[in-house]
């Protein structure tokens, strides 16, 4: 484990990971992988008897497990599972995947689709190349000092009193690789340097080394991803001990990691979702604003209220949140309204529905000792326990409020009666839940099905959010949650949000990273508190945080203090302006929302993912393209002046129209009001007008911004359809062809410096009329049916 504060408080978790034995001076050291035998070969791959440096002799497999997905397996026996396995499968491989095997002398080769791993028997060395023959990775041989000493733990396995306590494999990193992932990571995006441990902790805010959301996934700038299928706190060494090399140490009963070809991203996240599942797209209403009671003390009248003002002050917003006080305090959490503060819920969510509002609870899978649902479920047997039998109380609110039992998932009937407890709350009305913690399953701890808790900690948040994804799926047709933890696998639940972050601007830099980690990770939907969670901000930090969430995946306002606009007077005006801005970017974000659950490509992605090839993209961070036609910079600095990257190509600016050629480092200051915002060069972008909440059903009415006036061709995607639209510029006229059911009666043109714009615009052969429309030349006609 990384080097701990001793003194810092907040450092301690009543659910830390075991640390790994360390080895005694003189003690032997790792057993590696010396030389090989092949044993066997078919369709799926080789087997192979791997003979280490200690004279024991191990289990391997490479073989297929998808186009372009290779699985390498070391194990002891060779049907060794991973001990998070007996609950359920992290990844699901092609099971009609081949593989080519062909021997050599002293060779094997294994190859699936694009991507072939190289094995030389004797001395053991394992490489990995794309379709070309470029070597993507090879392992590291192990490396040794003047001393004699390993420093490097290639493959192989490390034992305590003779038995396995972990595998491990390193590749060689050269000096010009990126490499980023492994979930929901606060820290730089480029991983060089760090050594991350997947275990999800209650991170205590968005600063440091621990995540709420670990994936056991990294991709890198070379063209490559790495999957390491276990739930065990697996720890990645990115050249943090030894800078040339990346080493994998995984705790569990084999290593079994996929190499997932690329060349680019969004082709290594394509296997990623082939492997462990697509995502599940939020419904369309998910991506309006959310504006929450906050941390504080509830009631029905200030609900009401909280409604009624947002809709008077004209602020643009689809879900209410109720916080932790919907239920009575010290009863956290069992589920039932609170009688005192909340006499009446039928009748609140009644009216809130009326109003256009969705509403979404809090809750967690922890239970207050204090309440008779503890008392239930300890009777039963629903809760975790101890080695000795006994119930596990863990403090899993760090001594602010009273320690609870920790319901058990792997007993189905638990499950059952957990889901339960929440039909009645989804049927009553409300719409979709906060899953909140369970990163708190301690180490000791002792499950139904026999597992222990550092077997169950991470999986557990699968677990967890299974189970109330299907309560809505089985009462309103969606499976959404606002989720805080996750693992291997959790992009099947939408949405995530960023955890506790501190107010400052600092803490919204960091917590920008961990949404584009994530994203490189295969979850693209990802929120943060916007505001920040812990203090309040001050009015310019309250803006800045807006308009970031305003341009994200999902955006919501919530912290231990209120965030509702109105409480910040000087700047509310200016927040509305920015959901209004979202609101009528709606089109294009749930075309790119929906594009993403296909393909696993991230809403908010890193520049690295669409411009691989751009070496210094793969180094920018705080700036993002938010699908891939808009390019945004969030504020971070109280200087309220930053340097932003943009990538290849050409940039107009929102505000004033300027164009910047792209592969340069600007130094931008805009006004407060302004958030750094560029459009890409004749990007068509479909839009409309902006409204106090989303209608279901299809966009009534669309408008395309074209910026430039340009050749383009702009997807629009929508419940049930997709249509295409196509522009062609010749000379004066732009031709447009739209081929599917959205209803375009639009296309606007903002000024684009040195542009010119069509004085003539066909559209599907008809010409349309051309004129000014709120400031901006709009060619205007019907829709089909109108």
């Amino acid at each position: 484990m990384p080097f701990r504060p001793p003194l810092v408080a907040h450092e301690y978790f009543s659910a830390d990971p075991p640390e790994l034995p360390r080895r005694a001076y003189g003690e032997h050291g790792p057993e590696s992988v010396v030389w090989a035998e092949l044993t066997g070969k078919d369709s799926t791959g080789a087997t192979l008897h791997a003979h280490t440096d200690a004279g024991t002799t191990l289990q391997l497999h490479v073989g297929a497990a998808g186009d372009g997905i290779l699985r390498v397996r070391l194990s002891e026996e060779s049907g060794a599972r991973s001990r998070s396995a007996r609950l359920l499968p992290l990844t699901q491989p092609d099971p009609g995947a081949v593989a080519t095997v062909v021997t050599g002398e002293n060779t094997v080769t294994v190859t699936a689709g694009p991507l072939t791993a190289e094995v030389t028997l004797s001395p053991w060395r394992l490489s990995f190349h794309d379709a070309d023959g470029r070597r993507l990775l090879g392992a590291d041989p192990g490396l040794t000092d003047i001393s004699g000493r390993m420093r490097t733990l290639p493959l192989g396995c490390s034992r305590v009193d003779g038995r396995i306590v972990a595998y491990h494999e390193s590749f060689l990193m050269p000096a010009d690789e990126v490499l980023s992932g492994t979930g929901e990571r606060f820290t730089a995006l480029n991983l060089r340097g760090q050594r991350p441990v997947m275990w999800n902790f209650d991170a205590f805010g968005s600063e440091s080394d621990r995540a709420y959301k670990n994936v056991p996934f990294y991709q890198s700038s070379k063209g490559y991803g790495i999957v390491v299928d276990s739930g065990m706190p697996v720890e990645f060494d990115f050249g943090a001990s030894t800078g040339s090399v990346t080493q994998l140490i995984v705790p569990d009963d084999l290593i079994e990691y996929y190499v997932l070809a690329g060349p680019t991203p969004a082709d290594v996240l394509a296997r990623y979702n082939a492997l462990t599942g697509r995502p599940t797209c939020p419904p369309k209403w998910a991506f309006g604003s959310w504006i929450s009671s906050g941390f504080c003390r509830d009631t029905q009248e200030q609900v009401l209220a909280r409604a009624a003002t947002i809709r008077a002050h004209g602020i643009p917003c689809d879900v209410l949140h109720l916080d932790t006080y919907w239920q009575a305090e010290g009863t956290w959490s069992h589920l039932l309204w609170d009688p005192a503060a909340f006499p009446d819920p039928d009748a609140m969510l009644a009216t809130l529905h009326k109003q256009g509002f969705r509403v979404c609870v809090w809750m967690n899978s922890y239970l207050s000792h204090r309440t008779d649902r503890f008392a239930e479920a300890a009777e039963r047997g629903f809760l975790l326990r101890r080695a000795d039998g006994a119930v596990y109380v863990a403090d899993s609110w760090h001594g602010s409020f009273p320690a609870g039992g920790i319901v058990d998932f792997t007993n189905p009937e638990a499950t059952a009666w957990f889901q339960d407890l929440l039909r009645p709350l989804a049927r009553q009305g409300v719409d979709v839940f906060k899953t909140d913690f369970a990163e708190g399953v301690p180490a000791d701890a002792v499950a139904f099905n026999g597992m222990t808790g550092t077997e169950l900690h991470n999986v557990y948040a699968l677990l967890f959010n299974d189970a109330v994804a299907e309560v809505t799926r089985e009462v309103h047709g969606h499976s959404t949650v606002w989720g805080r933890s996750s693992y291997l696998g959790g992009q099947r639940h939408a949405a995530q949000w960023g955890g506790d972050t501190m107010c400052s601007y600092e803490a919204m830099a960091s917590s920008m990273n961990g949404g584009l980690a994530h994203g490189l990770s295969g979850v693209p939907y990802w929120s943060h508190d916007s505001g920040g969670f812990c203090g309040t901000p001050g009015d310019d930090l309250y803006l800045r945080w807006a308009q970031f969430g305003a341009l994200s995946p999902l955006v919501r306002f919530h912290g231990t203090t209120t965030r509702e606009p109105w409480r910040f007077p000087a700047v509310e005006a200016d927040v509305i302006e920015a959901l209004r801005l979202r609101y009528r970017l709606l089109p294009y974000l749930y075309s790119a929302a929906l594009r993403s659950a296909e393909t696993g490509e991230p809403m908010m992605r890193a520049l690295g993912v669409d411009t691989p090839a751009d070496a210094a993209s793969w180094r920018a961070e705080h700036v993002y393209r938010l699908g891939t036609e808009l390019l945004v910079a969030p504020m971070i600095s109280a200087s309220q002046q930053r340097d932003v990257y943009l990538p290849p190509g050409e940039w107009v600016d929102w505000w004033s129209g300027d164009v910047i050629v792209g592969g340069v480092t600007s130094r931008v200051a805009p006004p407060l009001t302004q958030l750094p915002l560029w459009a890409r060069r004749d990007a068509l972008l479909p839009v409309t007008a902006p409204a106090a909440h989303l209608a279901d059903g299809p966009w009534a009415q669309l408008t395309l911004l074209s910026f430039g006036g340009g050749d383009a061709v702009s997807e629009i995607r929508d419940d049930g359809y997709v249509s295409t639209v196509a522009a062609r510029r010749d000379g004066d006229t732009l031709s447009v062809t739209i081929a599917g059911p959205a209803r375009v009666t639009a296309i606007a043109f903002p000024t684009v410096a040195g542009g010119t714009p069509p004085a003539t615009v066909l559209v599907n052969g008809v010409r349309a009329t051309l004129g000014p429309v709120d400031g901006l030349l709009t060619a205007t006609w019907q829709a089909p049916g109108d």
